[in-house]
């Protein structure tokens, strides 16, 4: 006798029966409520970003949400708005008019100062290792939505200044030449990155070279000696405590608005100056002493912060 449900008893000089003895566990971890999960779900959710940089599709899942959750903050939106494209574009008026620019200049920091969403703002939040998901967002946003905006801002301005006499930009072949030049390609490379995310990641190398060296050899063929400098670099540095003080969120993501707002887009400028200005060598020299002195500016202060923020997670 002695068997329950089969296996022998517990009676001395009783050898369990192989064939009954039981299993070994199977490797199945529970939650707290006994109920049986996979390994990958107790990852905690920075192990799974970790993970996704060397994932191409799960990279891109991975951003979307957090892209789609920054472009729904609605107050972070409407100031980064009113900064970038009201109260920027009428600091550029206020230094133009301090410094009692010549025209070329006047023209330049304005049609600067009404041109958010430059690109290497999203490389700013790299340099000063802030919050690059929020800020390559704000950037794109900027950018598509100062398209439609450049013209009528800097327009209006230069009326009010009475400088630039005569002057008027064709509005339609500005957005026309800015949708060519900067929303088709960004277009192009959302739909690779989207459906083919192991070819994207593989061209993206050589892209950034090709970026770069083109901006530096389009500003070296610009630069020409300009008085206007100073009003660039100023520019530059109120632009980023305006970006930094409207903002919501914490430093990291405030001073990564900041370095957005100090980086303006040269596709417009550059656009409206042949359009309007038939590349007038004056004014495309006054562009070019804007926007190098106002990376002059930016750059240290990302590093600064950069280096700081390194600092403090040592």
């Amino acid at each position: 006798m002695g068997v329950i449900d089969g296996a022998p008893s517990s009676g001395a000089g009783h050898e369990p029966d192989p064939a009954h003895r039981a299993a070994p566990p199977e490797p199945i971890l529970q939650t707290s409520s006994g109920d049986e999960t996979n390994h990958d779900d107790l990852l905690p959710e920075d192990a799974t970003a970790v993970g996704s940089r060397t994932a191409g599709p799960d990279r891109n899942s991975a951003r979307w949400p957090a892209l789609r959750a920054v472009l729904a903050n609605l107050p972070l939106l409407l100031l980064a708005l009113l900064a970038n494209l009201v109260l920027i574009p009428l600091l550029g008026w206020g230094l133009a008019t301090l410094f009692a620019l010549p025209a070329a200049g006047f023209v330049a920091l304005v049609m600067v100062a009404s041109s958010p969403g430059g690109p290497f703002g999203a490389k700013l939040s790299m340099v000063q290792k802030g919050d690059v998901v929020a800020g390559t967002a704000m950037q794109v946003l900027l950018a598509a939505v100062a398209s439609l905006t450049f013209g009528p801002t800097s327009t209006a301005i230069l009326t009010m200044a009475k400088v630039g006499q005569g002057i008027s930009l064709d509005v339609a072949a500005l957005v026309r030449t800015v949708a060519i030049l900067q929303l088709v390609p960004f277009a192009v490379g959302l739909v690779m990155r989207h459906h083919a995310p192991s070819t994207a990641l593989s061209w993206h190398p050589a892209a950034g070279v090709v970026s770069n060296v083109t901006f530096m050899m389009v500003l070296a063929g610009m630069l020409l000696g300009s008085r206007t400098l100073l009003a660039g670099f100023l520019l530059s540095v109120v632009a980023f405590a305006v970006g930094t003080l409207l903002a919501t969120g914490p430093p990291t993501r405030r001073t990564t608005m900041g370095g957005i707002a100090a980086v303006r887009n040269v596709g417009p400028p550059l656009a409206a100056v042949g359009i309007a200005f038939g590349d007038e060598q004056a004014v495309l020299g006054a562009l070019a002493a804007v926007l190098v002195s106002g990376l002059a500016a930016a750059l240290p202060i990302a590093a600064v912060l950069g280096h700081r923020r390194q600092g403090d997670t040592a």
